[in-house]
């Protein structure tokens, strides 16, 4: 079966995209206890608006010093049912939500081999078509050196259904950001991006094929591209929140910190 991937068009806000996951998820969930093989399997691809979120393993207590000083800077806090620790997403960074159902391959996909893929599919697209390499390490995500970190991965399995996903940093824009935080506990590690891998100017929008044709083929499913209009309830779901994300307007640029 294909996975039906969409593109938004402007950057989100992160607890109205984290429910639309939700809802998407129970409707996977109840299409298939009817019939185990019509409910669709999901890439969303999109930026968010400024945002910090914090993991699951991490408590109030714990996050609760940082969550006003990060507000106070532009961005919205958020804490979730992810894997990791603080970190950040904002315009400049793509960010990929598999929406899928692991037990559809034979035999089902474990966590580990589903965050395998995950990275392998950010570094592949790094190498084959920018030319940047990325190095082997203990800690999850990519990294282009020992200290230099471009993408991410947090993710939630609950009924072999999938949620959260994979980031990466294509512009410059999110590193003022990151550098506000110890990003996902690496107090040696520094955010990086495409932008300054390859030494000139690069979007978002340019990445999108490169990543949809390699995240299919590293998955094993054909990559189909999503109308809403015709895939009813999901549909719905996805066009409200675009319209929600448009109708808010502008975002904070830059961090806003007082140098004085």
């Amino acid at each position: 079966m294909s996975v039906l991937y969409y593109t938004f068009r402007t950057p989100l806000p992160y607890a109205r995209t984290l429910l639309l996951q939700q809802q998407i998820h129970q409707v996977q969930l109840a299409t298939r206890r009817i019939d185990p093989t019509t409910h669709k399997d999901i890439l969303l691809l999109l930026q968010h608006r400024p945002v910090y979120t914090a993991g699951r393993r991490q408590t109030e207590e714990e996050v609760a010093p940082e969550r006003a000083r990060l507000i106070n800077l532009g961005a919205d806090f958020v804490p979730t049912q992810r894997g990791g620790q603080i970190t950040y997403h904002g315009p400049g960074q793509i960010v990929g939500y598999p929406l899928m159902d692991l037990g559809r391959y034979q035999p089902a996909m474990g966590i580990r081999d589903y965050i395998c893929r995950m990275q392998k599919t950010m570094s592949t697209v790094l190498k084959d078509e920018y030319g940047i390499e990325s190095v082997p390490s203990d800690n999850t995500g990519v990294f282009l050196n020992d200290t230099a970190k471009i993408g991410s991965v947090g993710v939630q399995v609950r009924h072999r259904l999938t949620t959260h996903g994979f980031a990466f940093n294509v512009t410059r824009e999110p590193l003022a950001w990151f550098n506000q935080v110890v990003a996902c506990g690496l107090a040696d590690v520094k955010a990086e991006c495409m932008e300054n891998a390859i030494g000139e100017p690069i979007t978002v929008g340019e990445v999108i094929p490169p990543l949809v044709e390699t995240f299919g083929r590293i998955y094993g499913k054909e990559m189909e591209e999503m109308d809403p209009d015709r895939e009813g309830e999901v549909g719905e779901l996805i066009r409200e929140l675009e319209e929600e994300a448009i109708a808010i307007g502008k975002w904070a640029k830059e961090p806003l910190v007082n140098t004085t």
